[in-house]
């Protein structure tokens, strides 16, 4: 929701210096991180679960636990091995330069895990890849497949850029929330927007900066940190 405050990545929480995240000023936790040794955390809610609930603890905090590793793997062992009934349903992605997993939280009392293969795929608020039930990732997915390949080491996002700002081409359910139910750049009639888009790249050489590129409003910035 537009209305609920943020800010944008940066190195908030003292007792984990290690991590640039977004802060979700509400709860105090993040929707996607990045620490120093080139783990990515994102977190996202599941179709029909929007915004906190009494009783249960703040997907938020999620991603700032999966940080606390080095690497994808011990991540994914930890963030599994939590009780999924605090949590209202999510699905959370993990990657690093070598790995990457799928963790989902169904609302069924236990954790899913599963590895994303290689190359492209595709995450919302349904199954991974899920065409069957995703519009977004039905018309979109192919986009993504038939783009230039983006070349992160010169800068180059330009094909994913134009991707990501689809604003959509099937008619609003406007019975409901006015969306499109194929846009990558979300608005609706209820202040449901996309707010931000992130553009990161993760080096096979640790010894080399991961690459991440925000948009907050104002056009794609190099995160700072």
């Amino acid at each position: 929701m537009n209305s609920r405050p943020w800010r944008e990545p940066g190195r908030y929480w003292a007792e984990q210096p290690q991590v640039v995240a977004g802060q979700d000023l509400s709860a105090g936790g993040t929707w996607q991180g990045l620490n120093d040794c080139g783990l990515v955390a994102t977190i996202l809610n599941r179709a029909g679960t929007l915004g906190p609930q009494e009783g249960k603890l703040s997907r938020g905090e999620l991603p700032l636990l999966a940080l606390a590793h080095r690497d994808a793997k011990s991540a994914a062992e930890a963030i599994s091995g939590l009780d999924a009934r605090q949590y209202r349903p999510f699905n959370l992605l993990l990657a690093d330069a070598r790995h990457a997993f799928w963790i989902a939280n169904k609302g069924e009392g236990c954790m899913l895990v599963q590895a994303v293969p290689e190359g492209l795929s595709m995450l919302t608020a349904h199954d991974l890849n899920d065409t069957r039930q995703s519009p977004r990732m039905a018309v979109n997915l192919p986009r993504f497949k038939a783009a230039e390949v983006p070349d992160p080491s010169l800068g180059d996002w330009r094909a994913w850029r134009e991707l990501l700002a689809f604003s959509g081409e099937q008619p609003p359910n406007a019975e409901r929330f006015d969306i499109r139910p194929d846009a990558m750049q979300i608005s609706s009639n209820i202040g449901f927007e996309t707010v931000s888009s992130s553009l990161i790249a993760i080096p096979g050489d640790r010894h080399k900066k991961a690459q991440w590129l925000f948009n907050g409003g104002q056009g794609y910035r190099p995160v700072l940190g």
